[in-house]
């Protein structure tokens, strides 16, 4: 049976260290049993800089089944379809124990994206590439890091300060930029149309 109680306390558990640990989750459609979990890439690997969204899907076993992951953000890794995001982890398997909780299985994943297992891998094509072209792998790795776990967000800023340049403040360009949901140009227009 669902044990409700249990993952409300593993949320609270997540939000009150996310800034330390680099995972947060939130709820899907006010439904527990189908949530978003992030993590950080490490430092120090082609993933570093990058938030990566993790589908997660509880049984109605919850904790004595594991709960069901995928990636959302494409991912070049061995051990991480490129192709629909599925992930090769023992503890989302076989070695599930309902000692482990949500925070440990979005940690093991941040973990995973450190030390590859490219002798068991979920994507034979970037383990090949792993085992065989390592500085392609780590190209390609950080390419798509940069292409799809890179927030719109951390450019927001970047944004805000080239209409800052052109004369405008920063509270209004902040404000046309929320307005037209980030656009650029949209946001230059509003501005220069005041």
């Amino acid at each position: 049976m669902f044990d409700f109680a249990r993952v409300q306390k593993e949320l609270v558990e997540v939000e009150r260290d996310k800034n330390l640990s680099g995972v947060s989750i939130q709820i899907c459609e006010d439904n527990l049993k189908h949530m978003r979990g992030t993590i950080k890439g490490p430092v120090g690997t082609p993933y570093e800089g990058g938030i990566f969204t993790i589908e997660i899907r509880l049984p109605a076993e919850y904790p004595f089944e594991p709960p069901k992951m995928q990636f959302i953000t494409k991912v070049w890794h061995p051990n991480i379809s490129s192709q629909n995001g599925a992930i090769c982890l023992d503890i989302l398997k076989d070695q599930w124990s309902p000692a482990l909780t949500l925070k440990t299985a979005l940690l093991s994943l941040q973990a995973l994206l450190s030390t590859p297992e490219p002798d068991d891998p979920q994507d034979a094509v970037v383990a090949q590439q792993y085992l065989r072209d390592y500085p392609t792998f780590l190209g390609t790795a950080r390419y798509w890091t940069e292409t799809f776990a890179r927030r719109p967000s951390l450019d927001i800023q970047e944004k805000v300060a080239k209409l800052i340049e052109m004369g405008f403040s920063e509270e209004a360009a902040k404000n046309a930029l929320q307005t037209c949901g980030g656009d650029e140009n949209a946001a230059l227009e509003k501005l220069c149309n005041v």
